[in-house]
């Protein structure tokens, strides 16, 4: 069976052990870098011919025909510039990095972002991610949200972790301070989607795409609750529509946090940690997963971030000057 790379074209024989199987079936025993709903993609796209023909993902092999496969990684990596940001790196090996990302680090370009992003430093830190659909990238933080972020380093972590996303193996969870108090615990079942007319922000809709987000009470205080929150799923800005949609918006949420509560008689260093508290007041915390090669149950934690850590201390005072 010969083979023949030319850049991303790949021309190989079909072997016969595959005849009578479905095309896409085929492919992902052939190639398990690759997911086997990138590699539909693919072969819907007319990047996978058969004998020189356009197929479709069902199509049944009789085996031996000559398959030239176009491989499209869309992540256009190369096109973008490394930078010499600092990264907080929790864990690496061979297959994953794992990283504590600070407020303000935006992870991919977009308009307005066009460098300067969690992207451009990874390319600095591993040119080999530019071999990696989005760098390496599984799962994204909000510009301000704090924490825990996994990277994959090759094709075959990237393809695993993807899973683990989709499968919901991976755990990944949060500690946000929110405005109000909340007597107990529990569950946000609420779909996400884009707001009709603001088209920046995200809302609770019917027609939306399923969200579930469980919570639990760390401390209360007199206007405010610090809580844990654990995703199910992970819809954009999930934990802060969820969180407004509950009427416990987190703290200094410029998009989703409303009016900014200030208990009664709170002293001046309270009402300045409140009223200067830029962003939200959200932090991934801890990472679990299973390595993508090793097999292993893996876990991370990250400490809150000091910004954090302030306000969870004036607000303990507050609560020692006036009770809860």
């Amino acid at each position: 069976m010969s083979e023949s790379v030319v850049e991303n074209h790949v021309i190989k024989h079909i072997p016969e052990q595959f005849a009578g199987q479905r095309l896409d079936a085929a492919l992902a025993s052939m190639f398990p870098d690759y997911s086997r709903s990138r590699l539909q993609q693919w072969i819907r796209d007319g990047h996978v011919l058969l004998d020189g023909v356009v197929v479709k993902p069902r199509t049944k092999l009789t085996g031996n025909e000559k398959l030239e496969l176009n491989i499209q990684l869309d992540n256009h990596s190369d096109e973008l510039l490394p930078q010499d940001i600092p990264l907080d790196i929790v864990f690496e090996d061979e297959d994953i990095i794992v990283l504590d990302k600070p407020a303000g680090l935006v992870v991919h370009p977009a308009a307005g972002h066009a460098d300067g992003t969690l992207v451009n430093a990874l390319l600095h830190f591993d040119a080999e991610l530019a071999r990696v659909p989005r760098a390496g990238i599984v799962h994204r933080l909000d510009k301000d949200t704090t924490g825990l972020m996994v990277v994959a380093r090759n094709l075959r972590a990237h393809k695993h972790l993807v899973e683990e996303l989709q499968q919901r193996t991976m755990k990944r969870e949060y500690q946000a301070i929110v405005q109000g108090v909340i007597t107990a615990g529990g569950t946000i079942d609420a779909p996400v989607g884009r707001h009709s007319r603001d088209r920046v922000r995200m809302c609770v809709r019917d027609d939306g795409r399923p969200a579930t987000t469980h919570y639990r009470v760390i401390t209360r205080f007199r206007q405010h609750t610090h809580v844990q929150l654990k995703l199910e799923s992970g819809r954009t800005h999930q934990i802060r529509v969820h969180m407004q949609h509950i009427r416990h918006p987190v703290v200094g949420d410029p998009v989703y946090g409303g009016r900014q509560r200030i208990p009664p008689q709170a002293d001046k260093e309270l009402i300045e940690q409140l009223r200067t508290f830029r962003r939200q007041a959200l932090h991934a915390f801890r990472l679990s997963l299973v390595h993508p090669v090793g097999g292993q149950q893996l876990s991370w934690k990250s400490p809150l971030p000091d910004d954090m850590l302030r306000l969870i201390a004036a607000l303990q005072k507050d609560v020692q000057q006036h009770g809860s």
